[in-house]
C-alpha cells in the first residue's frame, strides 16, 4: 500500500510519526540485541522496534537503518538519523518511503 498524501501537519503529541512534505519523521524506541528484527506497536510518542545487532560504536543503528530500508521501500540512504545514533532513542527521517508497514497504516486517521 502507498502512503497517504503528504501533509505539513506539525505532530500530534502523541503521535510517533508525522509528514514533513514528502519526507517519514519516526521517533523510535530501539531496542538491540533482540532475537528477531521487528517492528513493534507504539509505546507513547514512540515506536519500538527491535533489531538483532549488539548496541555497539552505533552498529545496532546501522542495522536498524538497513531492516527499515526494506520495510519503507527506500534504499539506506534515504534514511537519516537526526539523533540517537548512540542511544536507544532516535528521531529518523525516511525519504519518500514507497510503502508503510502497518502500524503506521493503523495509526492514520480516516
Amino acid at each position: 500500500m502507498k502512503p497517504p498524501a503528504p501533509t505539513s501537519k506539525p505532530p500530534d503529541r502523541d503521535a510517533f510519526f508525522w509528514w514533513e512534505g514528502e519526507t517519514l519523521v519516526v521517533n523510535i524506541l530501539g531496542k538491540p540485541s533482540a532475537s528477531r528484527d521487528a517492528i513493534g506497536k507504539p509505546k507513547g510518542p514512540q515506536l519500538k522496534v527491535s533489531v538483532t545487532a549488539a548496541p555497539a560504536m552505533g552498529r545496532a543503528t546501522d542495522h536498524m537503518v538497513r531492516f527499515l530500508a526494506g520495510e519503507f521501500g527506500v534504499s539506506q540512504s534515504a534514511i537519516t538519523v537526526v539523533f540517537g545514533r548512540f542511544n536507544v532513542n532516535k528521531q529518523l527521517r525516511v525519504t519518500a518511503p514507497t510503502t508503510l508497514p502497518s502500524v503506521f497504516q493503523q495509526a492514520l486517521p480516516f
